[in-house]
């Protein structure tokens, strides 16, 4: 039998009629019988076709407030049944069931309405029963019955359907069978984590948006972006972000997070950690000084802002070639100046939830875990030495706290004024991410004396504390937790610093 199929009737129940009329009338042209119900039956009608109610077939009105219409054995079995099986043919004969060659339905609008906020019993509503085994059932007997089963869909299948006189073939059969059980898939998980709320133990990852990248972290890898972005920036200048700028975007948000709201903030990242950052009165002046940090390590970086950036902040980073900027907003003038380089990217981060959870591969399968949603604060600090921080020092601790859970481990953060004046980053020792900080920070001329510490673990030996006191920091903010503690306590007493534990540890490997 030729595996090419002619369309001669269509099932159509759809819950967004928008872009539908072109397809109708194309099937109306080509004389395909058309069976409908409800909203759609109606829309088909007032179009001037000829359409069949379902309950025609059916012998059964839509019931039980609209939950029943399309589920019956004349129905599935017009689209399920195999025409060349001798059986089924036969079958459809004796209990007079219609051919259906051709299904186009649609799902209630699940997402949306619970991103509406709606009520339980609404977002309960919306939960499709019907178009979902429509869904099914045509896309499983994709040999014989084509499956449109999103709006998406409407332009691509009104050219099949007029380039070959009705006729599809079993390449586009299949195709579409394919793009419903990934629709049908999506849908099922959705539904199952709005119930599941995080309580039983799954892994249940769905995304339809999809951004094909030029490459992956290195350009013989192939990379995608699962997601919405539209949803999470406004992007007003420059190419494209490629993998690799996503992952310091990523890293940038979510740093420039635990300053929301406070004073003028300004950060470079490099690598997924932060080689610049400052907070001053003004976004000018923050960006100076975060830039001081290491300008070197700049070149090439993603540049952040918790407030809007001015065209005299503009005009510093213009001088700089930088690959993103992000900011809340722009004055017309510091826009106008920073899309002076063609490649720039420019975002405008908009006010969107960040995920609860951090999904990663490993070995044969995933590590699944909650944020770090722990942001130290004041009445979480333990003063343990007998040297208490001074109001300016608690304010750096805590200001290096922030930064510190944000960098990758082993770190040290080392501050001063808030100001990032260096950080040890990504070492497989502590001594040696805090020989790195010191170092990094004397060769830009850095004065290190009076400056903080923070350490995103514990000190097992009271080593650090020694270096960085002979550096000249005096306060330090650490987890605690180790047997040893005691031992760094009793250096810090010994030596005037000061030392504030939290409790909490922020490896970020």
């Amino acid at each position: 039998m030729s595996t090419s199929k002619t369309i001669k009737s269509a099932l159509i129940s759809v819950f967004h009629k928008d872009g539908l009329e072109p397809i109708v009338r194309k099937l109306d042209e080509l004389n395909v019988t058309i069976y409908s119900t409800g909203g759609t039956e109606k829309f088909i009608k007032q179009l001037g076709i000829n359409v069949v109610p379902v309950e025609d077939v059916t012998s059964y009105p839509s019931i039980l407030g609209g939950r029943v219409k399309t589920l019956h054995p004349k129905v599935f079995g017009g689209i399920l049944n195999r025409q060349d099986h001798e059986g089924d043919v036969a079958e459809l004969k004796e209990y007079d069931i219609p051919q259906i060659d051709l299904v186009i339905v649609d799902l209630y609008p699940f997402e949306k309405t619970v991103a509406s906020g709606a009520s339980e019993q609404d977002i309960v509503e919306k939960i499709d029963i019907g178009g979902i085994s429509l869904i099914r059932a045509a896309a499983k007997n994709f040999k014989d019955t084509f499956i449109v089963s999103s709006m998406d869909q409407y332009e691509d299948f009104l050219s099949i359907l007029s380039e070959n006189n009705g006729e599809t073939s079993i390449e586009q059969r299949k195709k579409y069978a394919a793009k419903s059980f990934n629709i049908s898939s999506h849908y099922d998980t959705a539904i199952f984590n709005y119930f599941n709320n995080n309580e039983e133990p799954a892994l249940k990852v769905s995304e339809t948006n999809v951004q094909i990248l030029r490459y992956g972290e290195n350009p013989h890898q192939k990379g995608y972006f699962f997601g919405d972005l539209e949803e999470m920036f406004d992007k007003l200048h420059g190419k494209e972000l490629s993998y690799n700028n996503l992952l310091d975007v990523d890293a940038a948000v979510n740093l420039m997070e635990e300053f929301k709201g406070e004073a003028p903030t300004f950060a470079i990242l490099k690598h997924n950690n932060a080689c610049g950052f400052a907070q001053r009165e003004t976004i000018s002046e923050a960006y100076s000084d975060a830039l001081a940090g290491d300008p070197v390590s700049a070149f090439g970086g993603i540049l952040i802002a918790n407030t809007q950036i001015d065209a005299e902040t503009a005009e510093k980073i213009h001088t700089l070639f930088c690959e993103v900027v992000i900011a809340p907003s722009y004055s017309d003038e510091a826009l106008e100046i920073l899309k002076g380089k063609k490649n720039r990217i420019i975002l405008i981060q908009k006010e969107v939830a960040l995920p609860k959870t951090t999904i990663r591969t490993c070995l044969n399968g995933n590590l699944v875990q909650d944020k770090d949603n722990i942001t130290d604060k004041l009445e979480d600090l333990k003063y343990v030495t007998n040297n208490k921080p001074t109001e300016s020092e608690l304010e750096d601790l805590l200001f290096a706290s922030k930064l510190c859970k944000n960098t990758k481990s082993n770190t040290i953060i080392l501050v001063k004024n808030k100001q990032l004046l260096a950080g040890g980053t990504g070492q497989t020792s502590r001594v040696d991410a805090l020989n790195q900080a010191i170092e990094k920070a004397t060769s830009f001329k850095f004065d290190l004396n009076g400056s903080v510490m923070a350490s995103d673990a514990f000190f097992p030996f009271p080593d650090c504390v020694e270096i960085a006191n002979k550096a000249g920091v005096k306060s330090v903010i650490q987890p605690g937790g180790s047997i040893k503690d005691q031992l760094s306590i009793d250096y810090c007493n010994e030596n005037n610093l000061s030392m504030v534990m939290t409790g909490t540890r922020h490896f970020k490997h």
